[in-house]
């Protein structure tokens, strides 16, 4: 059995895909870290992820997870802010976490009641920007990254309603990126002609069965792609396990939190 809690201990993963369209990369995938203060073996984690020297980290989003998290995630995140990056934001970057029964979350998707206005988004979302980090929460954007420029689309959380698909243009992306994959935000960045999608929120399940085998992915999406490579819509998926849960649901069972370098050739 194999258990871990925000305490760690914490995989890097690695993946490799074939993606015609895009030029070759090292991506780092970091999502739904839910950052409280004290999380040391986290923070850690989260600084050597440095040494993978990534061309891109992309962030899914649900950062923080703490009314105080803001000053400890940004220095545990500051390495990585000196790569080319893009984001998008998950609920739990706008709302602080809220004791509930943890038992809902098996009986189907979550509802958005925790506690209003308690996060510092804003500065968050300006330290983010200001190292050079393309928002993405119902936008396009493009980097040069080497000699290619790559361009791409992103949705804010649908978990909560903040998606806006036709803000998106069509045929406009290579990369899709959003918080929660849920089915109708695939397709809406299948429709910008992204050939590679990043995806959190599930946790990979975070209470599995042997092997890794999710129960729940807390969407609309299968459980069979509750974490790691699949595709859809002719599109390669990518959804991270990611780094953390709630501080009210400390407990991550047969599904380890970790971040996951993904190769694209």
């Amino acid at each position: 059995m194999f258990l871990a809690t925000n305490a760690g201990p914490f995989e890097l993963r690695e993946v490799s895909l074939a993606a015609d369209g895009l030029p070759s990369l090292r991506v780092l995938h970091i999502s739904d870290v839910h950052f409280a203060p004290g999380q040391r073996n986290k923070a850690a984690f989260l600084r050597e992820l440095a040494q993978t020297s990534p061309d891109l980290v992309v962030n899914t989003g649900d950062n923080l997870g703490h009314k105080r998290s803001i000053n400890p995630l940004l220095d545990a995140i500051e390495p990585l802010l000196g790569f080319p990056g893009v984001f998008v934001n998950g609920s739990n970057d706008y709302f602080a976490p809220k004791l509930k029964n943890p038992a809902r979350y098996l009986l189907g998707p979550s509802k958005q009641d925790s506690e209003p206005s308690t996060l510092d988004t804003e500065r968050m979302t300006r330290e983010f920007e200001g190292a050079g980090w393309q928002n993405l929460n119902n936008r396009s954007a493009s980097i040069r990254l080497g000699d290619a420029e790559v361009s791409f689309a992103g949705l804010d959380d649908p978990h909560i309603g903040r998606d806006e698909p036709a803000t998106l243009e069509k045929k406009s992306a290579q990369i899709g990126v959003v918080h929660a994959p849920y089915l109708k935000s695939l397709k809406a960045l299948t429709t910008t002609g992204a050939e590679l999608l990043f995806a959190g929120h599930t946790h990979g399940g975070q209470l599995c069965l042997p092997g890794g085998k999710a129960l729940v992915t807390n969407c609309d999406l299968p459980t069979a792609q509750a974490s790691g490579l699949s595709e859809y819509g002719g599109a390669k998926l990518h959804v991270s396990a990611g780094m953390g849960c709630s501080i009210y649901a400390p407990l991550r069972l047969f599904c380890p939190p970790s971040a996951t370098l993904v190769s694209v050739n």
